[in-house]
């Protein structure tokens, strides 16, 4: 049985990681590079880099910036934004970039996808989907339009994996900062339009929320942003909720897989009689 993945996004606007809320208001949270060396530090199994303005600024990727996430961390990579020429993805691949995601591209320039499949290799293409729900139904949201679009999600992704994409980046824009958990019908349809790996964010607040979508929808990777930068050794705490129903990846010295933690992830004292068992017992300085 594959081992599920636990993957750490990280949102940059103009430069700075930034915390969203339905992707219409952001709080700054600081460098990049910075919040990668830590959420690989905590144990993330693999980490995605957003630029959201990229694109809207009609800029490239930010090639330093992800030079320096890369050097900073050793799980796999995965960036997004910007990316509007096979070039710019050789670039990135040269800057310490794993795999590209296409948002952008995979609503208007679907043949970009299908060129850095043949070229790179499907396992590098990356197609995101940012998904709303209108009257009922799920729709395709277009980023840079802010519209949503007569599309179903589903149909979407496969025609993406059609297309050449390797692997499924399903975004719930509803869900997204709200810490109310992952959208688990919306991730199943994907799931069942596709055989490409799939991985869902938007709506993770606590560890509870990541084991019940891989638990029960066929995903093959959780992720989120906002939560991850709340506190220390998030990934890590939340990977010891996950892991006792589950195989996953603990790769950390310190796993907490048998201590006790709050619904949010953070730890619990120890009961006294632990607490007591712990003791040192002072031992008197022998005189010779």
């Amino acid at each position: 049985m594959l081992k599920k993945r636990i993957v750490a996004v990280i949102v940059v606007k103009d430069g700075i990681a930034v915390q969203s809320h339905k992707f219409s208001r952001y709080l700054p949270l600081g460098r990049p590079a910075i919040i990668a060396e830590f959420l690989d530090d905590w144990g993330a199994d693999e980490i995605i880099l957003l630029d959201i303005s990229a694109q809207k600024m009609g800029r490239e990727p930010d090639y330093a910036m992800v030079a320096e996430v890369a050097r900073r961390s050793r799980v796999p990579l995965t960036v997004g934004g910007g990316i509007t020429h096979i070039e710019q993805i050789s670039k990135l691949m040269h800057c310490g970039a794993d795999k590209v995601s296409f948002n952008f591209a995979a609503l208007h320039d679907r043949k970009l996808l299908t060129v850095a499949s043949e070229q790179f290799g499907a396992q590098c293409v990356v197609a995101s989907i940012d998904a709303v729900k209108v009257d009922g139904e799920y729709r395709v949201r277009d980023a840079s339009t802010q519209t949503s679009l007569p599309l179903s999600p589903a149909v979407f992704a496969h025609q993406l994996e059609s297309a050449g994409a390797g692997e499924i980046l399903i975004n719930s824009v509803d869900r997204d900062g709200t810490k109310a958990g992952f959208d688990r019908t919306l991730v199943t349809n994907v799931c069942d339009a596709v055989s490409v790996p799939v991985i869902c964010c938007g709506g993770a607040g606590r560890p509870d929320h990541f084991r019940e979508v891989l638990e029960l929808t066929a995903c093959s990777a959780a992720a989120a942003a906002n939560f991850f930068h709340f506190s220390e050794h998030s990934v890590t705490m939340t990977k010891a909720v996950v892991g006792r129903t589950m195989p996953i990846r603990l790769e950390t010295s310190a796993t907490y897989a048998h201590n006790t933690l709050d619904p949010n992830g953070r730890l619990l004292k120890r009961n006294e009689r632990e607490l007591e068992d712990l003791l040192y017992k002072r031992i008197e300085r022998e005189v010779i």
